[in-house]
């Protein structure tokens, strides 16, 4: 997979699109590669956290507009509902609910469908040189990817209205400030603080974590009743783990918890 690396260890698993000389831009292959390494994480017991990032200067511009000239060429419109159907929506739905802490490690530039992939991700810690461009509007398109969706997670309607409709861009500290990002850091100490971030959710009940993982995106669209009654069943399922038993002995026996996974 020349357009993606994929490096598993000590419980992480490490995807890099890498595609520098577009600025890791989306073509097809590049699609089906990403898709087989989440899916290959979300099966593989040994995995229990993924870090995505990119490799040099950019993060992810979004789709490869390269890769659109064919159809312009032959006179025809591009698939454009096709292809999000595909793969880019398969991709967002399959971080959203992969069952594992997801790390977006933003290096540089994110723009277009990649502001949906890190968006899409539990945690964003991102480089100090990192920019947040929303790109869509100036080739005469809507944001997709979910990135639309996330940012009124975090943002104002005015907020979200003007980043879209002017193409507006937000810096690294400005995305912190508006709650984009988890943390930035400085960009020559992105990949250790990345890691340890990785390592210390690596060491985590991560079963627990998938269960959250489910509520939090329930609790956003449900009543108050519909979600104390979600919680109860996601208890249940928490309270049956393997690492609740560890971290129940451990507490009384006043020990560090060891977490498998399990």
């Amino acid at each position: 997979m020349s357009n993606i690396l994929y490096e598993k260890k000590e419980g992480i698993s490490e995807i890099t699109i890498n595609r520098p000389d577009v600025l890791n831009a989306l073509d097809d292959i590049t699609l089906t590669d990403l898709a087989k390494c989440l899916e290959d994480s979300r099966k593989d017991e040994n995995v229990r956290c993924v870090v995505i990032t990119g490799n040099g200067r950019a993060f992810c511009v979004g789709a490869d507009l390269k890769f659109m000239k064919s159809w312009l060429d032959k006179g025809e419109r591009f698939p454009y509902g096709d292809m999000l159907r595909k793969y880019f929506n398969k991709i967002i739905l399959s971080i959203v609910t992969l069952p594992k802490p997801v790390i977006a490690s933003i290096n540089g530039v994110v723009a277009g469908a990649g502001l949906g992939i890190a968006f899409a991700c539990d945690y964003k810690i991102a480089s100090n040189k990192a920019r947040f461009v929303e790109a869509f509007i100036n080739v005469g398109l809507i944001p997709d990817s979910g990135s639309v969706y996330f940012l009124l997670k975090n943002l104002n309607l005015s907020k979200v209205m003007e980043f879209v409709t002017l193409g507006g861009e937000f810096n690294a500290e400005e995305a912190f400030k508006l709650g984009l990002v988890n943390k930035v850091v400085e960009h020559e100490k992105l990949k250790e603080e990345t890691m340890q971030i990785a390592k210390k959710y690596a060491e985590m009940p991560t079963k627990a974590i998938a269960l959250s993982k489910k509520l939090i995106y329930y609790t956003y669209y449900k009543s108050l009743e519909e979600v104390l009654e979600y919680e109860a069943y996601l208890q249940e399922l928490a309270g049956s783990t393997e690492d609740h038993m560890e971290g129940l002995r451990a507490f009384l026996e006043k020990r560090k918890p060891v977490f498998k996974g399990k």
